[in-house]
C-alpha cells in the first residue's frame, strides 16, 4: 500500500506537471537546475534528495531563507549562495549557467508585457543551449468569458485578483521570438469559475 507521508516526504508538494518532466527524464539528477520563483521550495524537494546541482530564486528574502534552510538540511553540500533575493528581471547569475529552468506559478504577476519580455529573455540568457524551460501560468485559454479585461493583458479574474495573462497566439509568438522550439503541445487545466493555469515547455536553440 502506497504510504501518502512517504511520497510527501520524498517529493514534496511538487507540481504534477514538473513531476511529468521529471517521470519523462526531462529533469535528472546530473544537471543545474534554477527554480525561477521557488517560493517555498516545493518543487525542488526530490531534485534536492537526488543530488541536483539546485539554484533558486525568489523576490522574497524570507522564502529564499526557507529554501537554503531545506537545502541544508536535504542536500548538505551545496553552497548557500546558489538561493539568492533575485527578480526574475535582473538574475545575478551568469549566462549559460543552467540546463533547466523552472518558472512555476509566478509570470502572472508581472505587471505588462515588456516586464514578461524581460523575465524570459533573463531566464533564457542563464540556460544552455538546448536547455529545458519550463513554466506554469495562469492564461486566458478556455475562461476568456469569466475575465474582465483592463487593457495590457491585465484582468480582473472572477475572485478579484488582477493577473497579467497571456493566451496561445501571445505564447507562440514569444517562442518565437527567443528561437525555442516548443517540446510540448500547451496544456490548459481550467478550475472551474476561477482561473486557467497553461503549462509551457520550450527548449532553447
Amino acid at each position: 500500500m502506497i504510504c501518502p507521508e512517504r511520497l510527501e516526504e520524498e517529493f514534496g508538494s511538487i507540481d504534477v506537471y514538473v513531476f511529468d518532466q521529471l517521470l519523462r527524464g526531462r529533469i535528472k539528477q546530473d544537471m543545474r537546475v534554477l527554480d525561477a520563483g521557488c517560493g517555498q521550495g516545493r518543487n525542488l524537494v526530490y531534485l534536492l534528495r537526488q543530488g541536483a546541482d539546485v539554484s533558486a530564486v525568489d523576490s522574497d528574502p524570507v522564502a529564499v531563507e526557507h529554501v537554503r534552510a531545506l537545502a541544508a538540511r536535504l542536500a548538505p553540500g551545496l553552497p548557500a549562495d546558489q538561493f539568492r533575493a533575485d527578480s526574475l528581471l535582473d538574475l545575478s547569475f551568469e549566462d549559460a549557467t543552467f540546463d533547466v529552468v523552472l518558472c512555476n506559478a509566478v509570470l502572472h504577476f508581472l505587471e505588462g508585457e515588456d516586464s514578461f519580455r524581460t523575465a524570459l529573455d533573463e531566464m533564457f540568457r542563464v540556460l544552455r543551449p538546448g536547455g529545458l524551460f519550463f513554466a506554469r501560468l495562469s492564461s486566458t485559454i478556455g475562461v476568456e468569458h469569466l475575465l474582465e479585461h483592463e487593457g495590457h493583458r491585465r484582468y480582473v479574474l472572477p475572485d478579484g485578483r488582477r493577473w497579467f495573462l497571456v493566451d496561445e497566439q501571445f505564447l507562440e509568438t514569444e517562442a518565437a521570438r527567443l528561437g525555442a522550439e516548443p517540446i510540448d503541445p500547451l496544456k490548459t487545466t481550467i478550475v472551474q469559475n476561477q482561473r486557467s493555469m497553461t503549462t509551457w515547455v520550450l527548449r532553447k536553440a
